[in-house]
């Protein structure tokens, strides 16, 4: 709760580090961590005895203004839709599916399932709205079988309800022969039932079921137990000690079908007592003007996105000084994960917060995933590089183990999935004889003697390859190092597995390249092949090459004209391109990287159209 007395940004960080009987580097925070309430829900129910009226959350009205929502409201209603998903035999063994996006009532139905030992499971609503057979919807459902399933449209999202039939359908408006409405279960009257479920939550039970993208075939249940979540928020409040005493305001477009958003951010918000405002852009081109919009109307504290929204994001802070003034006005800190923030990309954010706040302020970052709900490190301000995770939080420990030219990194905590919904198999698979998870992910010590200077993030093990001449690359290194020497690139894939050189497919940030031509750029077919483009990126090649070695220089490029597919796998809703989905996907724009001109070559005398060649200089 706010006592009035000011607590700094970050907690100096401190850790221990040990080589264990393997070899391997186990690295923990020095601080222990500190107690924690059984669930999030304990903290809403705090904040709403404290302080009924404080908006809880918001979200945009039909006439343009916002439709909040209170501690006091949130509670009352998460006890009456509790009592009424158990008076329709929902409970721990029945979960409630999610087919929302955000919203306040996807919120509280939320904190309802979770009031009542409900587990949720949101699952994307790409998977609703922009699939055309619903085969992960139909794959998640026979595997969970829920005991029904909440839309916030009847309408909009009736092709969705049909592929999940019989299971009951709850909707919050629209018409459906046999869906209830919302508004009934809000109407409950709490009884026993839900104070006798309340009372026989633990930490041990299922909070959420998350999924994974499912891009290499079924999603993934990720099973999130409530101490995982609660013990979270405990353990980033430690790393961020002002939480204690400033309530904080978030805009907030990451998917709640995600553990970023849904549960990083939203928790926060919870835990802390603060305001999330549901922000209905994305990062996306024509899609980000209404992120703009409501950041210029509810200036944030803290900001959380991805590299891809920050990319659409800065140009817009350097277009408009009356926008950048704004949104700078009282925010304390950017946060920044999924990927690697591009270095040109953070000291632009850090320049425009100089200029406007008269100071700096902030980006840091944090690392986890959908199985540690989700941070397990953290980056503190006196951490520079861009890349940088930081280092374990208190509760935290990750176990090194060396692969080739880096560490993987394994973790336990309480904040670590106890496994995957119904799959023994791949639970017991994804935990080494040590019991740390594996997470796939490859990271290195910002400095190799000293592991308390942080660790650095190096990408997806899977994503990793060799070229044709036994060289590695590390393919999250060379794609964050490409998207800071092109600012005009908003994303790539990294090709060149079993080749001579490293190339790459990449999309255009469609901000960079309106302020460089003023118009849209030259399309043919698959690619970009407008000429002014072509120079600009073909001296960022060399500019990016004059300072790599053999396995990071990119020789050529190509930019595509469609954007990555989310239901062809290539990209969640969150903004993360999977790699090997994208080359899998566009098999024949690799080879057209890979044609060789030339005399000897009479067939083929010059480079294809589109393809961009770093420039050459004396």
């Amino acid at each position: 709760m706010e006592t009035g007395i000011p607590e700094p940004l970050f907690a100096v960080p401190r850790v221990t580090a040990a080589t264990d009987e393997d070899g391997a580097l186990v690295i923990r925070s020095a601080e222990p961590l500190a107690g924690y309430p059984v669930t999030v829900m304990h903290s809403v129910r705090a904040w709403a005895e404290a302080d009924p009226g404080h908006p809880m959350v918001a979200e945009r009205a039909p006439g343009g203004g916002w439709r909040t929502c209170g501690y006091g409201e949130a509670a009352d209603a998460a006890d009456a839709i509790g009592q009424g998903l158990l008076d329709r035999g929902l409970g721990p063994g029945r979960p409630l599916l999610v087919l929302s996006g955000n919203s306040v009532d996807h919120l509280l139905v939320t904190l309802g399932a979770m009031t009542a030992g409900v587990p949720v499971a949101p699952v994307s609503v790409a998977y609703s709205l922009q699939s055309h057979d619903h085969a992960r919807i139909r794959a998640i459902a026979a595997m969970i079988q829920p005991g029904a399933v909440f839309a916030d449209d009847a309408e909009r999202f009736a092709a969705a309800l049909d592929a999940v039939s019989p299971v009951p359908a709850i909707v919050r408006t629209g018409s459906r022969p046999g869906a209830e409405r919302l508004a009934d279960l809000v109407a409950t009257v709490p009884g026993p039932g839900v104070a006798a479920a309340r009372a026989a939550v633990t930490g041990d039970s299922i909070a959420k079921i998350l999924f994974t993208s499912g891009s290499t075939g079924t999603p993934k249940g990720v099973l999130n137990t409530h101490r995982m979540l609660a013990a979270n928020q405990q353990m980033i409040r430690q790393a961020w000690p002002f939480l204690r005493t400033e309530r904080p305001v978030i805009v907030d477009w990451l998917p709640w079908s995600h553990t970023f958003g849904g549960n990083h951010n939203v928790n926060m918000t919870l835990t802390a007592g603060g305001t999330l405002y549901v922000d209905a852009g994305r990062p996306a081109p024509g899609m980000f003007g209404p992120s703009i919009a409501n950041l210029a109307d509810v200036p944030p504290t803290i900001y959380f996105n991805v590299p891809a929204g920050y990319a659409q994001l800065v140009p817009a802070l350097e277009a408009d000084a009356a926008f950048a003034a704004c949104f700078f006005s009282r925010l304390r800190l950017m946060f920044n994960a999924a990927a690697a923030l591009p270095a040109a990309l953070r000291h632009r954010l850090e320049d425009l917060a100089v200029q406007t706040a008269g100071q700096p302020v902030p980006v840091t970052g944090s690392w986890g995933a959908t199985e540690t709900a989700p941070a397990v490190t953290s980056a503190h301000y006196d951490f520079a590089d861009a890349r940088c995770i930081g280092v374990p939080l208190p509760g935290a420990e990750v176990r090194l183990v060396p692969v080739e030219g880096a560490y993987e990194i394994r973790v336990k905590g309480p904040m670590v999935t106890p496994g995957y919904f119904g799959r023994p198999d791949l639970t017991a698979a994804a935990f080494d004889t040590r019991g740390y998870y594996r997470t796939g992910d490859a990271v290195g010590l910002a400095d190799p003697d000293d592991p308390g200077a942080g660790l650095v993030f190096r990408g997806r093990i899977a994503e990793d390859f060799k070229l044709s001449t036994g060289t590695f690359v590390r393919v999250g290194a060379v794609r964050t190092a490409l998207l800071s020497a092109a600012p005009l690139l908003a994303d790539a894939v990294i090709t060149g597995e079993d080749r001579a050189s490293v190339c790459a497919l990449a999309w255009l940030n469609a901000a960079e390249a309106a302020k460089l031509l003023g118009q849209e750029p030259r399309v043919e077919g698959e690619l970009v092949t407008d000429e002014t483009i072509r120079v600009e990126l073909a001296r960022a090649l060399a500019g990016h090459n004059a300072t790599a070695g053999s396995a990071a220089r990119i020789e050529r490029l190509l930019v595509l004209a469609r954007p990555a597919g989310l239901d062809a796998g290539e990209i969640t809703d969150k903004g993360y391109v999977n790699q090997r989905q994208v080359l899998a996907n566009r098999a024949a724009l690799v080879e057209l990287l890979y044609a060789q001109p030339g005399p000897e070559n009479p067939e083929n005398p010059q480079l294809p159209a589109g393809v961009i060649e770093a420039e050459r200089t004396a």
